[in-house]
């Protein structure tokens, strides 16, 4: 009832009469700069009026304005560069002179964003959660600074993770069930065909979802809305990939109302940026629409994306001083070739069949997507041998120099030439170690692969209804299944017969249903299936009005999940076979927002959200690979966040200037690792519960057209996000071989006193500042020198309990323990800051009735060294051994770090007929 009333008095005082108005008639035609054909779908408006006029097929638009005086006409058309002009309306009847759209060939870039190419090659999930994806297709100059320059250094806006923004195609959500995030690869390559995108930011509605707090993008891949010919192109890069070749032609609409299109894209790398990291990519699309009539159209489309990637890890300081930021200790050569011991192999086809239906009074888009395919990582398996990493913590300096017997310089100096000369995995001596006599044929090595395979059925429906001129009702909803099969299986033996499906640590087996004995192609380790069904919906009212425009949206949706055990794993008999609990969380959103123009050159707009969502699935289970075992009393995570933004939009000067707070409440953690705790040593799960999260800062984004040729821009972010609570700490592990002095199987380890410090969301401080130069001869140039600071590593939660104070020994706390010292010892330290210079540059050319482009983008102009994130390690979860461990200032399980690119290039050439 409250909400009602609040809804009816929002709309009221939002009602400005209309009547008697006069409007401005504007018509013209839009074409392309160097081609001149027609440009079709030009949106076109006039800044501080809320509706939109789109050009015809042949490029031309009329529009009517009923405002008065100077205003400025904004045109917008994917693949071309925005244009802005002034214009004088006084009711007279305006005809303008053709419009040319310069084309826009920096979109090239795109495919090369770090966080949809070099970011999924590292090891660690953590480096993935950026939002430079998202982004791509913004006009604003704050997101697009977020994704070309700021996002080689994994800055993430507002702070936020990935999964708070929604991706669609035709409609459909994408985002994945693990973590909540859009697996951009499944798309990879495919520009030419996923540029004709719709960007919402943040919290703004959007008539195709509800949408996520960080923002919405709504992939068009109708060919009917691609422009119709053919393009080839060519790019070289030292990135992740090489080479690229790319091949796409649109057939454009027929008289009989069909239109396709088919683009097959190549990229590929022996190695990229970073030693070892293989690229071998093959993309294909295809889509064919027919119009039955002016109002409904169907449309069938596949896009098939296989890629397989060399991944890399984290170095600790002491490893990056002796080896440098391109090292990677995974691979080594075999046979005078390159071998990656963890790859990626990505092969998940998407396909989709689309309705849309629209009228005056309805427009309806409707949808199924199929998916299904294999995600897998490869890794290299050791039983009972040594460890064949080359940066193992016994293989290093440091393991002598921090003896608990004290420091064994002599060693360390030949620990330091054993590791320069043998820094790389030796393939033969692990084909050496299987061959011999004494393991009669059983494996001390293998190389497997941690797969899922997913099966995944979405249909959506949405449906948009203009109830008058000034109102607007969307309505929508979505079902989604998915089974997923995940498993580990050995693909190497390395010349061993067979492999024993053993726990070395425990001795016990993973599957007393299956022999023990296992070949390559059979599975080992872990075999579990989830089943997990969702169903959403959403509904908001729009209404714009002269001064006034605004929205609120609603949405509920109802998750489930359940573990299907398909292992009788032998250290879990009781709940490893057979089917868990039913896991289920029904959620509530709601959000809205509302802008006032206080004239049509500024206005002022504040959002705001309160959204429960499940956790994602990666933070339900604790250890599903072995056991039914979920997080106890798991939560909806419940967010909260207000965005205030103050638009400027000047014949010279354009921006924003933005203020955001946004909590997160009840979020959920699991991570794994080895630990030395004050109450033993064990691997276990660490389960974090009651995590609260703090993101508050200030965005300012403004372009200064100087002149018809020259453009200057600034960006600033200051951001502020920490942990806002201190949660609770449960570890799990196996109690029938643990260390550990309690035999349960988990303890609650208590609080974490985790508030106030900061999180690793990336920079949270970065400053950019710009220079464009465009030629009326068709080739520009620009340079972006960036500053990025305060960035901080993901912190060892483990470490703030009260079991660090512990001394294992005795079991009471260490005399030295004080609370100085503590502070002292695990105080946050931001990563170093940094400068960035970025170049861009191309040229175009129209050759024979052929549309001629090249792209040039230089990062890192010079070679600047820095890192863009790490995590500290759990290993000494006790306070006497982190100490004895950082003496010397070189520990041995001191923070892992990851390394940004030096200086590289990207080249692209395409062609246009």
């Amino acid at each position: 009832m409250h909400l009602r009333t609040m809804l009816f008095f929002a709309m009221l005082c939002c009602v400005t009469a209309h009547y008697g108005q006069q409007s401005t008639l504007i018509f013209g035609n839009i074409k392309d700069g160097v081609s001149k054909r027609p440009v079709r779908n030009a949106k076109l408006t006039i800044v501080g009026d809320v509706t939109s006029f789109l050009s015809d097929t042949k490029g031309d638009f009329k529009m009517e304005c009923s405002l008065s005086g100077e205003q400025i006409i904004e045109i917008n058309a994917p693949e071309f560069i925005s244009k802005r002009f002034s214009i004088f309306l006084n009711e007279q009847p305006i005809e303008l002179a053709d419009i040319f759209l310069e084309k826009d060939i920096a979109l090239e870039r795109t495919d090369n964003l770090i966080a949809l190419t070099d970011s999924e090659i590292s090891e660690n999930d953590e480096s993935i959660s950026g939002s430079s994806g998202l982004l791509q297709s913004t006009k604003d100059i704050f997101l697009n600074r977020a994704a070309f320059d700021f996002g080689q250094a994994f800055f993430r806006v507002r702070g936020y993770d990935s999964q708070n923004g929604e991706v669609l195609i035709n409609g459909i959500p994408m985002n994945k069930f693990f973590d909540g995030r859009p697996q951009w690869s499944n798309w990879g390559g495919l520009n030419d065909v996923i540029r004709n995108q719709i960007f919402t930011n943040g919290l703004t509605a959007n008539k195709n979802t509800f949408g996520g707090i960080l923002g919405t993008t709504n992939i068009d891949a109708k060919p009917s809305g691609l422009r119709p010919g053919t393009r080839l192109s060519s790019s070289a890069s030292n990135r992740t990939y090489r080479g690229r070749l790319m091949a796409t032609h649109s057939s454009g609409l027929n008289e009989k109302g069909l239109a396709y299109t088919v683009s097959l894209s190549r990229r590929w790398a022996g190695e990229g940026y970073i030693e070892g990291t293989l690229y071998d990519a093959y993309s294909a699309f295809g889509g064919l629409e027919y119009q039955l009539n002016n109002q409904n159209s169907v449309a069938l489309t596949a896009i098939l994306a296989k890629n397989r990637r060399g991944r890399s890890a984290a170095l600790t300081k002491e490893v990056f001083d002796l080896k440098g930021n391109q090292y990677n200790p995974y691979w080594g050569s075999q046979d005078g070739k390159t071998r990656n011991a963890r790859e990626r192999k990505i092969f998940e086809p998407i396909f989709l069949l689309n309705y849309f239906l629209q009228s005056d009074k309805l427009n309806l888009t409707a949808g199924v997507a199929y998916q299904f395919g294999t995600n897998a990582r490869s890794r290299l398996g050791y039983f009972n041998a040594p460890n064949p990493d080359p940066t193992y913590y016994r293989y290093v300096p440091s393991f002598h120099i921090n003896s608990s017997i004290g420091a064994d310089f002599r060693n360390a100096d030949f620990a330091k030439k054993g590791f320069l000369d043998n820094s790389q995995l030796k393939w033969q001596e692990l084909y050496n170690a299987n061959s011999n006599m004494i393991n009669n044929g059983k494996a001390a090595y293998i190389v497997y692969d941690d797969v899922a395979n997913d099966t995944q059925i979405t249909a959506s429906t949405i449906i948009e209804v203009p109830v008058n001129e000034y109102i607007n009702i969307d309505v929508g909803g979505n079902f989604k299944t998915l089974n997923s099969d995940n498993f580990a299986e050995i693909s190497d033996l390395l010349g061993a017969s067979f492999h024993a499906d053993v726990d070395s640590f425990s001795n016990t087996r993973n599957n007393l249903n299956g022999t023990e004995a296992k070949i390559v192609g059979e599975k080992i380790n872990y075999h579990y299936q989830l089943g997990v069904a969702e169903l959403k919906g959403f509904g908001q009212a729009k209404w714009n009005f002269k001064r006034w425009k605004g929205f609120v949206s609603g949405s509920f949706s109802s998750f489930g999940v359940q573990r299907d055990g398909l292992f009788l794993n032998e250290r879990f008999l009781e709940n490893s076979l057979g089917t868990s609990e039913k896991i289920s969380f029904s959620s509530l959103g709601l959000k809205t927002g509302l802008t006032h123009f206080v004239s049509g050159r500024h206005w002022l707009t504040a959002n705001g959200a309160m959204i429960n969502r499940p956790p994602t699935l990666q933070n339900i289970f604790i250890n599903p690979r072995e056991n039914n075992n979920s997080v106890p009393n798991i939560l909806n995570e419940t967010i909260t966040t207000l965005d205030l933004n103050y638009f400027i939009r000047l014949p010279d000067l354009t921006g924003r200037i933005s203020t955001f707070y946004t909590r997160f409440q009840n979020t959920t953690d699991i991570n794994f690792f080895f630990v030395d705790s004050g109450i033993g040593s064990d691997f276990v799960q660490e389960v974090i519960t009651g995590l609260d999260k703090l993101h508050k800062g200030i965005e300012i984004g403004l372009e200064y057209q100087v002149s018809s040729n020259v453009k200057l821009s600034v960006v600033g972010n200051l951001g502020h996000y920490v942990y806002a609570s201190d949660p609770s700490i449960n570890i799990n592990f196996d109690a029938a071989d643990s260390e550990i002095s309690r035999s349960e199987g988990n303890i609650d380890l208590g609080i974490a006193k985790l508030k106030g410090l900061r999180l690793a969301q990336g920079p949270q401080t970065a400053f950019a500042l710009g220079g464009e130069y465009r030629s009326p001869k068709y080739w520009w140039i620009g340079a972006t020198t960036n500053y990025l600071a305060n960035n901080y590593l993901n912190i060892s939660a483990i470490t703030r309990t009260q079991s660090f104070l512990l001394d294992p020994d005795t079991g009471e706390r260490f005399p030295d323990a004080t609370d100085e010292n503590i502070a002292q010892i695990l105080k946050e330290h931001p990563l170093d800051n940094f400068y960035l210079l970025n170049l861009v540059g191309g040229k175009s050319w129209i050759v024979n009735k052929k549309y001629i482009s090249a792209f040039a983008s230089v990062n890192n102009l010079f070679d600047q060294v820095f890192r863009t994130g790490g995590y500290e390690q759990s290993r000494n979860g006790n306070y006497g051994q982190f100490y004895q461990d950082n003496l010397s200032g070189t520990p041995s399980f001191g923070p892992k770090y990851w390394y940004g690119y030096g200086r590289t290039y990207f080249l692209n050439l395409a062609i246009s007929f």
